[in-house]
């Protein structure tokens, strides 16, 4: 998990707490801040997931280019 991921879920975790106070006080305000904290959140998340698979790919194709192989420490009987 990296920063983007990590901070996407916390902002997630802020946008719920505030879209429930706003829900339960009536503040149309606090809950429609909630629900964009919330979309911001997953869109932060999902940008910190997609770049690690990017950092994965990266890191095996230089792997291969330099000979290496992900599996080359498995032992095959």
């Amino acid at each position: 998990m990296n920063k983007d991921e990590l901070k996407g879920k916390l902002q997630n975790i802020k946008g719920r707490v505030k879209d429930a106070a706003g829900s339960l006080t009536g503040d149309k305000g606090t809950q429609a801040e909630g629900m964009a904290d919330r979309a911001a959140g997953a869109t932060r998340e999902k940008f910190g997931q997609a770049r690690e698979k990017v950092n994965e790919v990266a890191d095996d194709a230089t792997r291969r280019k330099a000979g290496e192989h992900k599996y080359d420490d498995v032992d095959e009987d």
